[in-house]
């Protein structure tokens, strides 16, 4: 499968470490108890300021899946994500139950984001219009579905928020990770529980705040928040700004 592994790496990465990731990763996706179909490898590493950030997506049994290892050393990250790989090919393909926050990424995700880029004092970045760390934009076609089916996306993908279309309200709303396996919902507008549901998803009693870009950045910085749910005044469209492994910032808005 190493010839299927696709690897992209940014600068200060050795051919040697480009060799061992695809090695490593496909390995990892042909193990053994995992016996399943797993294509279209990638793999993207990244030297960053606490180490080297490795990226491995694929699908699995037609499922995407995500997983994102940060160590100081090329190896470690790619020992933590090939172990990382193997077991979310498990969960995913297997009775879904809330996945665990492992501490070594809560530390990780913690420390690497911090000094990597200067942060734009608040006022600044309030007279900035769309903020000048806003670096990279998303607009994906959010997908309608429950808070449950939220919650399993964001875990097989390995992100920290996902934003989706809630069909009981019909507005954006966002999942959430608290504490070590608890999820939590909000909504662009304040709203009642979900329905029946069997995950430990909590809710948030208050709609997302009306906040521009700019004011955005402000709020997120103000607060050093590693990501912010809020609507924009607009068009009342849900949007998360979060930060980047090197510091910066970047947004996601469904698409109109």
């Amino acid at each position: 499968m190493g010839e299927l592994v696709a690897v992209r790496a940014f600068e200060g990465l050795t051919g040697e470490v480009l060799a061992e990731a695809r090695a490593r990763v496909a390995a990892a996706a042909v193990a053994p108890g995992v016996g399943t179909l797993v294509e279209a490898l990638r793999v993207r590493l990244a030297s960053v300021a606490d180490g080297v950030l490795v990226q491995v997506n694929a699908e699995v049994d037609g499922r995407r899946i995500r997983v994102q290892e940060l160590a100081a050393e090329p190896g470690d990250s790619l020992d933590r994500v090939a172990d990382a790989l193997r077991g979310r090919i498990r969960a995913v393909t297997g009775v879904w139950a809330p996945r665990p926050w492992p501490a070594h990424r809560t530390a990780a995700l913690a420390a690497a984001p911090v000094p990597a880029v200067p942060a734009v004092p608040p006022v600044e970045a309030a007279g900035l219009g769309a903020g000048s760390r806003i670096v990279r934009r998303k607009e994906p076609a959010l997908v309608w579905c429950s808070p449950e089916a939220a919650a399993r996306t964001m875990d097989a993908m390995d992100y920290d928020i996902h934003l989706f279309t809630d069909p009981a309200t019909e507005t954006d709303a966002v999942v959430y990770r608290v504490g070590p396996t608890g999820y939590r919902l909000a909504r662009t507008v304040a709203a009642g529980p979900p329905g029946r549901r069997t995950a430990p998803i909590t809710l948030s009693p208050h709609g997302a705040p009306r906040l521009t870009e700019a004011q955005a950045v402000e709020r997120l910085e103000g607060a050093e928040l590693p990501f912010l749910f809020f609507a924009h005044p607009a068009d009342g469209r849900g949007r998360v700004l979060y930060r980047r492994f090197d510091g910066r910032l970047g947004l996601i808005a469904g698409r109109a």
